[in-house]
């Protein structure tokens, strides 16, 4: 059987290589949202998939890029002066980065005296790496967290990957990984042994529309999601479904329910199914890149949508007990405005509470 899928990407070293370096775009903190208790996320840079409404675009490239923050910028022009390829110029619309010359060398972001240029992606040793997060321990202990390995596509970083994991295995750390299933059976095969969860991203079951919004067919996803799924069936391991809810997008009833009867009709060994809520607040993440996005102008769901969507999901063959819903949701809240005693309707983020 043949599939979709892109070997270049996947990025394999020697096995003699003692020093084995991944690709890391950041590490986040005393996170809530990627697995049980209080854990640190390490996000890797690369992924083959570009999901339209992808809330982490510096995560797709898995090459180093530059990045720009308009608000922290001086216009003191010392980066283009640093540049040596041309990569640099200030408008009237602000720094303009040309990614045809831009080799993301670092020089101008070394140079910026007030810190507006960044370089995204840095090599990191599994050692070093695994020294970092180990300083919240105490944290996963009195949480019953861990660590996290998301994406970008850490199954596409695999020596890496397992790298890290075996050796926070080594230590007592309760270990998972984020994945959009877009990889190799062996990669997977490789790094589940030290991986404790599995959150495997379904996004869309029709593969027209998969291919549609994120440039690859679902088929190698969801023969993925079958063998992940057998995988924590004959292991002491677990499995979470997660499919992001996005509108004009994954938001539909034929959707949801096509979703919820594939997991049911493989039984598909998961213990939990999350609709992940759209989150609107990453629109700055494009334009430090200098890119546009499609849904820059959508807000959060109505709770009506999602709790139509939670309702489709659980008629849909799904044991109801393991679904649920996360993330932000638009409400309405009553203000006082001064003119009137009237109260006015004001939207604002149900998690949060600040105005949406």
């Amino acid at each position: 059987m043949t599939f979709e899928f892109e070997p270049k990407h996947l990025i394999k070293l020697s096995k003699n290589n003692i020093n084995i370096k991944g690709k890391i775009l950041e590490i986040q903190r005393m996170s809530t949202e990627d697995g049980p208790g209080i854990r640190t996320s390490v996000f890797m840079k690369g992924c083959g998939l570009s999901c339209t409404w992808c809330h982490n675009p510096e995560s797709i490239s898995f090459k180093p890029e530059l990045q720009w923050l308009k608000p922290n910028c001086i216009s003191c022009k010392i980066c283009i002066n640093t540049c040596s390829y041309n990569g640099l110029s200030l408008t009237e619309n602000g720094m303009q980065i040309n990614r045809d010359n831009c080799i993301a060398c670092g020089e101008c972001a070394e140079e910026c005296p007030s810190a507006a240029l960044e370089i995204l992606g840095q090599d990191t040793g599994v050692d070093e790496l695994v020294e970092e997060v180990l300083k919240d321990r105490s944290y996963f202990e009195k949480s019953n967290g861990g660590v996290t390995v998301s994406g970008g596509e850490p199954a596409l970083q695999t020596d890496f990957t397992f790298e890290l994991l075996k050796k926070l295995k080594g230590k007592g750390i309760h270990t998972a990984i984020d994945t959009c299933g877009f990889s190799s059976k062996e990669s997977y095969k490789k790094i589940l042994q030290y991986t404790d969860l599995v959150l495997f991203d379904i996004k869309l079951i029709d593969p027209g529309k998969h291919t549609e919004f994120t440039g690859k067919s679902n088929k190698l996803i969801l023969e993925n999601l079958l063998y992940v799924s057998e995988y924590v069936k004959n292991s002491n391991k677990k499995l979470w479904v997660r499919t992001p809810i996005i509108p004009d997008a994954t938001a539909t009833d034929e959707n949801i329910t096509g979703i919820g009867k594939f997991i049911a009709a493989n039984s598909i060994q998961a213990t939990k199914w999350e609709l992940c809520a759209f989150n609107n607040l990453c629109n700055d993440k494009y334009e430090r890149l200098g890119k546009i996005w499609d849904f820059e102008n959508y807000k959060l769901l109505e709770p009506s949508v999602m709790e139509h969507l939670l309702a489709l999901a659980k008629k849909s063959g799904v044991n109801p007990e393991i679904i649920e819903s996360t993330g932000s949701l638009k409400a309405e809240k009553q203000y006082k405005t001064d003119k009137s005693n009237e109260p006015a309707p004001v939207d604002y983020c149900k998690i949060t509470g600040l105005l949406d």
